[in-house]
């Protein structure tokens, strides 16, 4: 038997031993369930809408970054969402990630949240709506949208960042909001 059979063989058995559930898009509860299990930091992406060129906003958790040189970030829009086609049209906008103590603003940004109504913010030289109080923003432009199941995946182009000095992040797992707790 050649090394590539044994190979083979070997993926096969381990394939075989696995124990678990295969995905169901029937019932994707269960695996939004697991994946649950990881727990995230927690975003505000800031834009303006395709067509009106009002503020919009979104709560999401699905930001990465990509690479520092050039300096590349990700995010995914839900194509469900009602927001989907200005964010992933849109030319530039702001990525902010949350303090522990901001839950109010990511439910603001959240399905049915308030938004941008009666909130304090400003706009960058792109015109992105801008939030206070991050602990972390990346202003970023567009670089490449790709389409990746329910979701676009937005990779963008950092062009400017600002950190606070001070601050816990807020995280979110298992469905609920919490914060970061250090090992003493």
């Amino acid at each position: 038997m050649s090394q590539s059979d044994d190979i083979e063989n070997a993926v096969t058995a381990a394939e075989q031993a696995g124990h678990g559930l295969h995905p169901d898009p029937a019932d994707p509860r269960l695996l939004r369930s697991a994946l649950g299990q990881f727990a995230t930091g927690v975003t505000v992406i800031t834009a303006r809408e395709a067509d009106t060129g009002a503020p919009v906003g979104i709560t999401v958790n699905s930001f990465a970054s990509v690479s520092l040189d050039p300096a590349l970030v990700l995010w995914s829009a839900a194509r469900s969402s009602m927001r989907h086609a200005h964010f992933s049209n849109a030319a530039a906008f702001a990525i902010h990630v949350l303090k522990a103590d901001q839950m109010a603003v990511a439910e603001r940004f959240a399905r049915n949240g308030n938004g941008f109504d009666g909130l304090a913010y400003c706009l960058n030289g792109d015109g992105t709506p801008l939030l206070e109080g991050a602990l972390a923003r990346f202003e970023c432009v567009t670089e490449a949208t790709h389409e990746g199941g329910d979701h676009t995946i937005i990779i963008g182009r950092v062009v400017r960042f600002q950190t606070a000095t001070s601050g816990e992040p807020l995280v979110f797992a298992q469905g609920r909001y919490g914060s970061f707790a250090e090992r003493g």
